[in-house]
This record gives structure tokens, sequence and C-alpha cells, in this order.
């Protein structure tokens, strides 16, 4: 594989820096930098200038309303984006369900419910995980019961990212109670403000409202609103994982953040030198750049297989194993650079109910405020979307035939 740019991605890297030039404001780019949680108006206005660009579900066919770009310019848009701190596109309904509804949906519900990701319509979020269903999703319990042109649905999802912006989730819901774990589930699309539902917010350790506990209680979903066939949404799940764990991965993100990590070492002194030049701190930091640039070429291999029609497989969980313990080392170690500076305002009382409420001004170096609350925050990455013991399994069976 050539990783050199040709001169025709160079033009579209330049046509993508002119639009984050006069489209992202320095105010929401400067809060996506300093780690800030962004609130619903931020993320909804920079989809929809996203979607006027005809750019926001960058890997769409253009006759879903995607712009039709290969594997590289998916790529170059992406970390031009993450290098000029724009807020992540919300993946829920533009990365995670509008694949598996090209692909599985009929051609009604691909009508309806596409457009409406597109034009922010519908704020959709994920309804996988519960109490006792984390990785082992194949055990959720939260059951669905046909009823006539209904399902009746029962049970609780928790860690519901954005639920309280949400208006739509999908959910994997048990629709056979005596069938094999993984082939009694369906994949069912629920509107949350159907009576019967209830959301409540987990406040997590950096003290934001970020994650929710959701219940359904006796909730009506009309049978329309399965996806595929009924007890086989165990397959579509898994299509949709291969999508959010390659999407973790966060290249972008990594390449961002280790450009800021060496902008606080070069500046941040260490006995009367630059830490950038401390041995010790000067070899981790080599030693997550390494690792980052074996991760892209990885990246670039996975993208070009699904631009050429392909699934990703295996290669998602390794994608999603190096990309996550890459993104927390690097911010392990901005934490450590900023010393007794980093973050000392990261509590919960700092923040309302919905949005940040931070206050208090840092007491060194700016870029300091949220280093421990990204620290802290980001400990999730290695958990979520399938733990990485979960995904080092999926490694090992896939591959190694274990």
């Amino acid at each position: 594989m050539d990783l050199n740019f040709t001169l025709r991605e160079e033009a579209f890297r330049d046509e993508v820096r002119a639009f984050l030039a006069q489209n992202l404001s320095p105010d929401l780019s400067a809060k996506v930098r300093a780690g800030e949680h962004l609130s619903k108006a931020d993320m909804e206005g920079w989809h929809a200038k996203l979607h006027a660009r005809g750019w926001l579900a960058n890997h769409w066919p253009e006759e879903w309303g995607g712009p039709g770009w290969n594997a590289v310019e998916k790529f170059i848009f992406e970390n031009e984006c993450a290098l000029a701190y724009a807020p992540r596109i919300v993946p829920f309904g533009v990365s995670m369900l509008g694949p598996v509804l090209m692909k599985y949906g009929s051609e009604a519900q691909k009508a309806h419910w596409l457009p409406r990701i597109l034009d922010g319509s519908d704020w959709w979020c994920q309804g996988y995980s519960e109490p006792g269903s984390g990785s082992d999703l194949a055990s959720v319990k939260t059951r669905a019961v046909r009823d006539g042109e209904y399902y009746i649905v029962n049970g609780q999802k928790t860690w519901t990212t954005l639920g309280q912006y949400a208006n739509m989730v999908f959910c994997l819901v048990r629709t056979d109670r005596e069938a094999k774990s993984q082939s009694g589930i369906s994949f069912l699309l629920v509107d949350m403000t159907s009576p019967g539902i209830e959301v409540r917010p987990i406040i997590t350790l950096d003290g934001a409202h970020e994650v929710n506990e959701v219940f359904f209680t006796d909730v009506k979903v009309p049978v329309d609103n399965l996806v595929g066939e009924e007890n086989k949404g165990w397959t579509y799940a898994k299509y949709l994982l291969t999508y959010e764990r390659t999407n973790i991965a966060g290249v972008g993100f990594s390449v961002a953040g280790l450009e800021n990590l060496k902008v606080i070492a070069d500046r941040v002194r260490c006995n009367g030198k630059p830490l950038s030049q401390d041995p010790l701190f000067a070899a981790r930091m080599a030693k997550v750049e390494i690792d980052l640039e074996n991760m892209k070429t990885t990246n670039l291999r996975v993208i070009a297989t699904v631009a050429g029609g392909g699934v990703p497989g295996a290669e998602s969980s390794m994608l999603k194993i190096r990309g996550t313990e890459i993104r927390q080392e690097i911010f392990s170690l901005t934490r450590r650079a900023m010393g007794p500076y980093a973050a000392p305002f990261a509590a919960p009382y700092f923040y309302d109910s919905h949005e940040s409420t931070h206050q208090q001004e840092p007491l060194g170096d700016e870029v300091a405020t949220m280093a421990t609350s990204s620290y802290f925050n980001h400990r999730k990455l290695s958990i979520f979307g399938g733990s990485n013991e979960i995904q080092k399994n999926i490694i090992s069976k896939m591959i190694l035939g274990l």
C-alpha cells in the first residue's frame, strides 16, 4: 500500500481544511481542545453544517446521501477534523444504525429512517448493555412479546450514552425465551417518547451526565419497527459492532491528542529543561507515536476493505484494542505532564444535570483545566463496545481458531 497522498488527495485535504476554517468556530474548537463537555446545541449545530455540505455520513453511498468517498478521502477528512478539534460526529445514527438499515432494513425503513438520520430529525441512542449484560450481550433479558401489530417491551438498558437527548433508541430485545441465547434476540427501533419509558442519569467519575439507565415498562412498539427477521437480531448486532469498534479506535483523535501532548511537553519545565527532553518521558512519547503510526496503517487497510464492499472482522477488534490503549496512554501522559495543575476542579459539584458549568480559574496552564477529567472519562474506552479482553477472545477465535 502506497501511503503517500496523490495530488488529487492533497487537493481534497486542502478542500477539507478550507471548509473547517470557514465553518468551525474558534469557540467550539477551543471547547473540544480543552476536553469540555459539549451541549446538545453544539453537537447538533456541527451535525447540520456537515449535512449541508454533504459530508456528514462520509462512509454512506451516494444513493443514500453520502459523498461517495474512497477510503483515503474518509481517512483524510477524519484526521483533519480531529487536528482542527472539530466535534466528534455522534455515531449512533450515522455510523451504527445507518449501515445496519442499509444492509438488513426493509425498503420502507430505509426510505423513512435514513433521511431523518441525515437531517437531524432523529437523535438515536444505543440500547444494548444491561445491568447483567455488558460484553456478554447474548445474555440480554429485556423482553419483547408480540401482541397483534405491536411488541410489548419490558426491561432495562444501561450506560445509554447521550440518551437524555435521544428521541429514538435501537434495542436488542429477547423475543424467544426458549431459544439458545444468541438465537432468540431481535433488533427493534423504539420511540423514546413512548409511554412507559423512563431515563435516569448516571453521573460519571468526571462529574458529567453523559450516560443513562433506561427503563421499559409495557412499552408498545409497532411490529414495523422490527429490523430484519424476528430472532435474527444477533446477526445484525454483530454487524453493527464491527463498525462501532472500528470507530472507537479514534485514529484522528489520537493524532490530535499526541500533537497537543507534544506542545505541553515542550512548554512544561522539568529540572530546568523542557519535559520533552526528559529521557523517560520522551521514551514514552516515542513509543506511543510509533504505536499510533502502526495503527494508522492498519486503519487504512480496514477502511479499504469496507470501501471495497467487505466487512471488517477481527481487524475491527484489533483496532479497538490498540486504538483505545493508545488514546488512554496519551491522556495519561497529558495528565502526568501537568503534574499538580491537572484539573483540580474535576468534581461533580461543578456540573449541573446536563451541561458543564465549570467556572473556576485554572491554577496553572489553561490546557491543564480538563486533563484529569479527560483521563478519568476515557478509562471507559477499553470497556465499552465490548471490553478489550472480549476483543482478544474474538481475535483468538477468528484468526487462530482457538
